[in-house]
């Protein structure tokens, strides 16, 4: 029960810092048997699904070191990420009682836009600033992090819930501390 809670946390998680990437990974990991997906989760190794998500996460990769448009990009996929998100963690559980499908639908929709906003918000707090690198350093290491959360969800189920529980706690910080400066911008206009 752990590795399916932390596979559906998981992918919620990290589908709000690159949702294309999440399932391309997925798929190819499941197609040569790194990953095992319940029968809800059969169509993401399906090849047309991992060419068509490899094809995205390489548009994401690509947009997301442009400076400004990076924030675009992320505004439009709020409308894509957190419902995907949301599928994700609720198809993650496979066959079970559709009240534990719903509840981890409600909750992995909630740890995907608490993750894709904090994740915008840094973003456009970052565009600020005139220099690229920083965008560029910022968007490699979601990358990294994705990569890095996966595998640990894979090797040790527990001590990537236990890491999840304090990058929800920070990303709840940071939006909060966001959440205020926007305030201000608001204020002063």
């Amino acid at each position: 029960m752990v590795q399916t809670v932390a596979l559906s946390a998981g992918l919620a998680w990290a589908s709000g810092l690159r949702l294309y990437l999440v399932v391309f990974l997925a798929g190819l990991l499941s197609t040569f048997g790194y990953l095992h997906l319940p029968e809800t989760l059969a169509v993401l190794h399906n090849p047309l699904v991992i060419v068509l998500a490899g094809i995205m996460a390489l548009a994401e990769l690509i947009a997301d070191k442009v400076p400004a448009f990076d924030s675009l990009w992320d505004s439009f996929q709020t409308f894509i990420r957190i419902p995907a998100g949301a599928l994700l963690a609720a198809f993650a559980m496979g066959d079970v009682d559709p009240s534990w499908t719903v509840a981890a639908g409600l909750i992995g929709g909630t740890i995907t836009a608490g993750t894709h906003f904090a994740k915008a918000g840094s973003r456009l707090a970052i565009n600020t600033s005139p220099e690229p690198f920083s965008n560029w350093i910022a968007s490699f290491g979601e990358e990294g992090m994705v990569l890095g959360g996966l595998w640990t969800m894979l090797a040790s189920p527990l001590v990537f819930l236990g890491l999840l529980a304090i990058f929800l706690i920070i990303a709840g910080f940071l939006l909060g501390k966001l959440w205020s400066v926007v305030g201000r911008l608001f204020r002063r206009v």
